[in-house]
């Protein structure tokens, strides 16, 4: 079973703003996802672009901890875990070589969860390994996804 998803991207040269000698292009643009909000997007901060705005390393970032969190909630309801409450405070790291290339080189997800009985504490951390492999974007990424699980009682 495939599944297609589109996006626009639209960016417009602002020919008012003063080029910085060597042609530094505005990073700042816009994706369109039919049917839902515009997302103003730039570069990053290190990478010259507009700090206050999204860039596609904080959107990675953020779909790795999202869908890690929905393939989790996943397991546990397929397991008989009752979730209460889910946060994480995730990080990645990016490496950029001296051509300018980069990639990341790892991800580390730091969940935090509470759940309902204390006698499946030791399963609910498990099923993070379960909910990696069964994780879309984790799929997708060629580094690794580290997972430093905490679990409690509530």
């Amino acid at each position: 079973m495939k599944h297609l998803f589109k996006a626009e991207l639209n960016w417009t040269s602002n020919k008012n703003q003063e080029v910085i000698v060597g042609k530094v292009y505005n990073k700042t643009h816009q994706i369109k996802i039919e049917g839902k909000p515009i997302l103003d997007a730039s570069a990053a901060k290190a990478f010259k672009g507009d700090p206050e705005l999204y860039n596609p390393e904080d959107l990675l970032l953020s779909s790795l901890v999202s869908c890690h969190m929905m393939s989790y909630l996943y397991v546990c309801s397929q397991n008989g875990i009752e979730v209460l409450e889910y946060s994480d405070n995730a990080e990645a790291t990016l490496e950029v070589n001296p051509d300018g290339s980069g990639r990341f080189i790892e991800a580390r997800l730091y969940p935090k969860v509470k759940i309902s009985n204390s006698a499946q504490i030791e399963l609910a951390l498990e099923l993070h390994h379960k909910a990696n492999q069964l994780c879309f974007i984790a799929n997708s990424c060629n580094f690794p996804v580290l997972h430093n699980a905490s679990c409690e009682v509530i």
